[in-house]
């Protein structure tokens, strides 16, 4: 079988589709547009100068993200905050995750301790917000931010469990956002402090539980009717 190269035009849209993608997506993260907005494809085909079709294949990469949904007959729009998703999400890294960190904390190595003494410094040093934008974190941090839990969680030697943390990170990146905006008293410093102290204590018990008050935090905020405002102390798990 011949393989021919993908056509001027395939290339063009993809490339436009992608760039779609990346605008949509990080306007969803920086708030541009609230829990509940609708993803109107006519609307934004026209601001970005775009076919619909470019458009929609966007949204659906943005839908696959869990950052927007697919409504029957309705389009696409932003989730909300009561959806229930987030806490089932919640629910299934209180879970899995204490018990991943148990793992790691019998089988990690030395290299295992120093990763996550590094990927915990590393996190401390990194400033959540950029100076004059106190309401939504920069992407710097929020890499910091996965590179610490999961480098906690990597010591279990399970590439199964690490796959499923991969997907339901990506899946709880917005509630994760708006928690922060909707609990600015929260020390998330401190709580990403104790996680650190705990597992490198190997003492699994006391990381377990403080890991499982750290994700209950960033599903409250959202379930509590409490107003938004900018966080103060550092983003939530």
């Amino acid at each position: 079988m011949s393989w021919t190269s993908p056509t001027p035009v395939a290339s063009g849209k993809q490339m436009l589709s992608e760039q779609v993608y990346a605008r949509l997506r990080d306007a969803i993260m920086r708030g541009e547009y609230a829990p509940g907005d609708a993803l109107k494809p006519q609307d934004l085909a026209k601001e970005q100068g775009v076919s619909l079709a470019v458009v929609r294949e966007a949204l659906v990469r943005v839908v696959g993200d869990g950052l927007a949904d697919r409504l029957p007959n309705r389009g696409f729009a932003v989730p909300a905050f009561s959806d229930q998703r987030w806490q089932q999400i919640a629910e299934a890294r209180r879970s899995i995750e204490p018990v991943m960190l148990r793992l790691s904390i019998e089988r990690g190595d030395l290299d295992w301790e120093t990763r996550v003494r590094a990927a915990h410094h590393r996190l401390a040093r990194t400033p959540p917000y950029a100076p004059g934008h106190d309401e939504h974190y920069t992407e710097t941090w929020a890499q910091a931010h996965r590179d610490f839990h999961r480098t906690l969680l990597e010591g279990c030697a399970n590439p199964v469990l690490l796959d499923t943390f991969d997907r339901l990170w990506t899946a709880s990146e917005l509630a994760r956002r708006w928690s922060a905006q909707r609990n600015p008293g929260r020390d998330g410093i401190a709580e990403h402090r104790r996680l650190e102290e705990a597992a490198l204590a190997r003492d699994a018990d006391a990381a377990a539980e403080t890991l499982i008050q750290h994700l209950t935090l960033t599903a409250t905020a959202l379930a509590d009717p409490v107003h938004p405002g900018p966080a103060e102390q550092g983003a939530p798990g």
